[in-house]
């Protein structure tokens, strides 16, 4: 099959757009039209060379869209049905028996790789593919069976790409990794797609103080559409203070979302006793964060590293999807559509902060 795909050939150049032929579906894959796909801050770090990838590769890991072609052995999906793409994970190994596929041992190699477990890619020719289990930044993509998770035909699926990584990782941080309690208190660290997505988490789960904390005056303002009681701007305010008077001395959990070293401190500074943690934000290999440690040890806290929300996507994704259906999760207030050739302008939105989430729209 001939596709369009955006191709990242040098780490730090702009995607270049280029004709592509797709090989079919093994026994174990999908292929899939893609209808749209979120534009992630992963896919902009991997494009300028923040990740262990090869170049000239497929990027792309929040996509939606229908399927193709089914492989022989893959029963979940069929023709013609409206699917959202995740990450690939083994389902064999410890953690994927234990129910958190997100920490699969096999993770960087099934996702980071640049293709199959064999290293061939699904794309001829010396372009690599696989990506997050998907290449989803093209108009079709061979995807693993278990990154194709099926959902009803009633919602459009421009809007669902997002719940394949940012709002299954903040939505899923929440619900799933801190598993927050009703009347507790939570302060959220970046206010972008994932951060928004554990406000309303938040919000649903029945926090009663929910502080977002940004440095951007729009995107603060757009938590408390999602459920935010109270926001900080990093750029006005004393955050650990101000934190702390809000909620009489801490909060119960805190989930770092911006990537910040500097978050991160102050997100487990803002703890209070027996206080949990959530590590989401994404950053580069060999990023060394640090807290202090003595208060943090006598207080007891639990620091959480945690991975697309530690969520089992073939569960939590038609959860999310049912949160969207029944208006208690805005996700279309946090994306803004673009055409596939404006992938450049998305990023630079992205990267400037203009939009929260950048949806790339395929052409039919």
């Amino acid at each position: 099959m001939d596709v369009t795909a955006a191709v990242v050939r040098k780490f730090g150049e702009p995607f270049s757009i280029e004709q592509l032929t797709l090989s079919s579906p093994r026994p174990d894959e999908v292929l899939v039209r893609i209808v749209a796909t979120g534009l992630c801050h992963t896919d902009l770090n991997a494009r300028d060379g923040g990740m262990p990838i090869p170049e000239s590769i497929v990027l792309g890991h929040e996509g939606a869209g229908v399927v193709v072609e089914v492989g022989s052995a893959v029963h979940h999906v069929e023709q013609g049905d409206h699917v959202v793409l995740t990450v690939d994970s083994c389902g064999r190994c410890r953690s994927c028996r234990l129910a958190q596929p997100a920490h699969c041992e096999d993770l960087f190699a099934l996702n980071l790789s640049g293709g199959r477990r064999d290293g061939s890619s699904a794309f001829t020719g010396d372009v690599h593919s696989h990506f997050m289990g998907q290449s989803s930044l093209a108009t079709a993509t061979v995807a693993s069976s278990s990154s194709v998770i099926p959902v009803g035909k009633d919602l459009p699926l421009e809007l669902l790409g997002p719940l394949g990584c940012a709002v299954q990782t903040g939505a899923g941080s929440v619900m799933r990794a801190l598993r927050v309690t009703p009347g507790s208190s939570v302060a959220v660290f970046g206010a972008g797609a994932v951060g928004l997505s554990a406000v309303s988490a938040a919000a649903i789960a029945g926090a009663t103080c929910i502080v977002a904390v940004d440095r951007v005056d729009s995107r603060l303002a757009l938590a408390r559409q999602f459920g935010a009681t109270d926001v900080i701007s990093i750029e006005d305010s004393d955050v650990t203070a101000s934190i702390r008077d809000l909620t009489s001395g801490g909060v119960d959990y805190s989930i770092e979302c911006a990537g910040s070293t500097d978050a991160l401190r102050i997100a487990v500074d803002v703890l209070r006793s027996l206080g949990h943690c959530a590590v989401v934000g994404g950053v580069r290999p060999g990023t060394l964060a640090s807290y202090d440690w003595r208060p943090a040890q006598g207080k007891g806290v639990t620091i959480h590293a945690v991975v697309e929300g530690d969520a089992v996507p073939s569960e939590f994704i038609p959860i999310l999807v049912d949160l969207v259906r029944r208006g208690r999760l805005p996700l279309a207030d946090m994306v803004t559509y673009f055409e596939f050739d404006q992938i450049e302008e998305a990023a630079r939105a992205a990267e400037s902060g203009e939009v929260i989430k950048p949806i790339l729209c395929m052409p039919a």
